[in-house]
């Protein structure tokens, strides 16, 4: 285990927390592999270099980690099903030009995992120790009431998924998204989600609803909750992207009629590596993982699967 990844970090924290698609249909989709070169699907490779199937992968336990070691735990036997499961969203990208772009597999399985675990350690949730990965087309995806998908700045939903994810979003499921940045990503995911309830709107969520502060009281600007990838801040000094579109850290959401959320995004932030790499810098974990990245992903997935 590496130091940063120290349990002590929080103490303090802790006593306030109460269907398989065709290959071909998937391959030619170009994901950043190992050495700087391009590969494509169903084989594509995670940040550590580690080979991954998307027709056949399931968990993300199953897939190594690059940059913490996430403990693992069991639940009481006979209830091994009755726990919250992190199931993240295998999808297709678009032709956009995206060079070192990884799509569905950015901060996978790490942030997975490591938010499984804090969650289960934090909180009276009991979580699946395994997490899942499935594509929407899978029948088993109406198991899970909690979808998360990184990057989707650059998500193209196929045909046969829009009515898919509209059925999941109308009969009570939430989708999450994290780490995308800018005007032009945001129009992108924008564009691809009005294919799937073209009469929603995006609500942007004040810091006085309660979903920042139903386990930690979040009472920080906005913009104090943004969270750099770890690779630029260390570059940069800086949280945002360098440009004026990237400096303001967003949550908007669409409700549905009696003001649920279907879907939060997380726009101008990479919470996800917040998550993935708190075992790399002290600096970083007790900056960004303990103060913002974990705080408010807790709150979410509490949040949501109490609401």
């Amino acid at each position: 285990m590496k130091t940063g990844r120290t349990i002590f970090l929080f103490g303090a924290i802790a006593a306030l927390a109460a269907g398989i698609c065709a290959a071909q249909n998937w391959g030619g989709r170009r994901g950043w592999g190992g050495g700087g070169s391009y590969r494509t699907g169903p084989i594509i490779q995670t940040e550590g270099g580690d080979s991954v199937n998307e027709d056949t992968v399931r968990t993300a336990r199953e897939t190594a980690e690059h940059s913490t070691e996430t403990p693992n735990w069991t639940n009481a036997p006979g209830f091994e099903k009755d726990v919250f499961t992190f199931a993240r969203i295998i999808y297709k990208m678009n032709n956009r030009p995206a060079p070192v772009w990884l799509g569905w597999v950015n901060d996978y399985p790490d942030s997975d995992l490591n938010l499984s675990y804090r969650l289960q350690q934090l909180t009276s949730m009991k979580v699946d120790p395994d997490g899942r990965v499935l594509k929407l087309t899978d029948p088993g995806l109406f198991n899970y009431p909690f979808i998360f998908m990184a990057q989707p700045g650059h998500m193209e939903l196929r045909d046969e998924e829009v009515p898919i994810l509209r059925k999941y979003l109308l009969g009570g499921g939430v989708l999450m998204v994290d780490d995308f940045w800018g005007t032009a990503e945001w129009e992108s995911f924008e564009n691809e989600m009005k294919r799937v309830l073209p009469e929603r709107q995006w609500t942007e969520l004040p810091m006085d609803h309660p979903i920042f502060h139903c386990v930690f009281d979040l009472k920080a600007p906005k913009n104090n909750l943004q969270v750099p990838t770890i690779h630029f801040w260390q570059r940069s000094g800086i949280t945002y992207r360098g440009t004026e579109d990237t400096r303001d850290f967003y949550v908007r959401a669409w409700l549905d009629d009696k003001q649920r959320i279907m879907v939060i995004a997380l726009h101008n932030t990479d919470t996800g590596d917040g998550w993935e790499r708190e075992g790399e810098s002290a600096d970083y974990f007790q900056t960004f993982s303990e103060t913002r990245a974990y705080p408010l992903g807790i709150n979410i997935v509490f949040y949501i699967m109490t609401h």
